[in-house]
């Protein structure tokens, strides 16, 4: 399991990138709600979001074809992904302050929180197996990309969900 997130890590990583354009390659309501439609620094979150949801669904995939063993994997996505946002957050704003915006840093912050995604969703694997997680972890899930929705149709008027290339909130009607 370990190999396997550490593969994980440099897929998501990976898979950031194309997230990155796909609105702008496919702009239509289904890719709004999975993927960046501006480049405001919330918009990105679902970046961290999507690439661990796909990553963990190939993952299942994979300890199902291997017969690993593990616990909770529906509920690590909203989990790690949740925390990666927060993480990814309280790392970048200090340091977007103090050193200025830079493409480098964005990237490096995002590799050094997938890195803590994956260790964040490797002990949730290995901890007990909790009660109904499917479940709460698809209803989760559910209700995280109803918030990315809302949030990108009808964003607060705040900075984190202004772009500063378009100087709009939210998307380009």
């Amino acid at each position: 399991m370990k190999k396997i997130k550490i593969i994980s890590t440099f897929l998501m990583f990976v898979l950031s990138f194309p997230a990155h354009f796909m609105y702008v390659w496919f702009p239509n309501f289904i890719t709004s709600i999975f993927f960046p439609v501006n480049e405001s620094v919330w918009e990105h979150m679902k970046i961290i979001y999507t690439s661990i949801l796909i990553t963990t669904i190939i993952e299942y995939f994979i300890y199902k074809y291997k017969n690993i063993k593990y616990n909770n994997l529906f509920i690590s996505i909203p989990i790690a992904s949740t925390l990666g946002i927060i993480i990814y957050l309280l790392i970048y704003y200090p340091l977007n302050t103090i050193l200025g915006h830079s493409l480098i840093l964005s990237i490096s912050i995002l590799f050094f929180t997938y890195i803590l995604c994956s260790i964040i969703s490797y002990y949730i694997l290995n901890f007990r197996k909790i009660k109904n997680e499917k479940f709460i972890g698809l209803i989760l899930i559910v209700f995280s990309y109803i918030i990315f929705t809302i949030l990108t149709y009808m964003p607060p008027k705040t900075p984190i969900f202004y772009d500063t290339e378009k100087s709009i909130y939210g998307i380009d009607k």
